[in-house]
């Protein structure tokens, strides 16, 4: 199967939700979609959304709203959903069962930059989780939602590995000894990751890549260095494609205090599509990848780690 770690539809009811068949392949798929990421996407914003999306993706054919493992068998695509900030909890984490029950299946504790749980990636200083961020950390082990680090400062990721009982992940994050970006993680971080029976999945975005290079080639060198890092066991896919790019982008050029310089110096940032994604197996295979390790990479590494967490 196909796992798609992190993918992004507009945030609004009017979201064409059809855009998702195209990571159709054949084995079934499973696509995380974002439910929320900036500080004012609250508990009522994430709620109200999935209140629509939810019942949308039920009724349509092609795709199976997730539940438990076996939904992942399904020759469908399975729907889940992702939080890339704590925010929509408000505090209150017996909010962490309720969207796990609305089909959320991982929460990282900050975007970008600092909040009550932690430090974000663009903090000039992380002092890691806070008290109530490690207790962030058990609540989503207790209740099987899977501990995200992307888009969290160096120092509380780390610390994410260390509190977790359960394998993290970073969902969205390419290798920093490749492409110094501060969205990019660090040989130790991966390296932990690992430790906990983890998966970095390596991302599509351009500015992530290199130099906004969104080629299938600058997308498997950081696989290649990954695997070489912590073996083929502990990397994965995710894209962070965002189905309405044009949009993102204006966004980006609009919000300078979420999005600085390194984000916006090479221009409009690149997508890897689905359509790319999908060419990963390929490129794998032509470079010598044995068939146990692309399925691994394809989707069997996070469906091991669902398999660990999810309850």
């Amino acid at each position: 199967m196909l796992w798609e770690q992190h993918c992004c539809l507009p945030l609004t009811r009017q979201a064409d939700l059809g855009q998702l068949d195209r990571y159709r392949r054949t084995g079934g798929s499973y696509v995380s979609v974002n439910a929320g990421y900036a500080p004012s996407h609250g508990h009522d914003f994430v709620t109200d959304l999935l209140a629509d999306w939810r019942p949308r993706i039920e009724a349509d054919d092609r795709f199976r709203l997730v539940g438990d493992l076996d939904d992942l068998d399904s020759a469908q695509i399975t729907v889940g959903f992702d939080l890339e900030n704590s925010a929509p909890l408000e505090g209150d984490l017996n909010r962490v069962r309720e969207f796990y029950d609305l089909g959320v299946r991982t929460m990282l504790p900050a975007y970008n930059n600092r909040n009550a749980a932690g430090g974000g990636c663009l903090d000039a200083v992380d002092d890691g989780l806070t008290a109530y961020g490690r207790d962030l950390i058990r609540e989503l082990n207790a209740v099987g939602m899977v501990a995200d680090g992307s888009h969290c400062g160096a120092r509380t990721a780390l610390d994410i590995s260390d509190v977790t009982t359960k394998p993290m992940i970073y969902s969205h994050s390419c290798m920093r000894s490749l492409w110094d970006h501060p969205r990019n993680i660090t040989d130790e971080q991966a390296r932990a990751c690992a430790a906990t029976g983890g998966v970095v999945g390596i991302t599509g975005i351009g500015i992530f890549l290199g130099p906004n290079d969104a080629s299938l080639d600058a997308f498997v060198r950081h696989i290649d260095y990954a695997v070489e890092l912590v073996g083929p066991e502990h990397v994965g896919l995710s894209s962070d494609f965002s189905f309405d790019a044009d949009e993102v982008n204006a966004e980006v050029a609009a919000n300078p205090e979420l999005f600085p310089d390194w984000f916006t110096r090479w221009g409009p940032i690149t997508f890897t599509p689905p359509e790319g994604l999908l060419a990963v197996e390929g490129a794998l295979r032509s470079r010598g990848y044995p068939e146990d390790a692309i399925t691994a990479i394809l989707g069997g590494n996070f469906r091991r780690v669902a398999a660990a967490c999810w309850t």
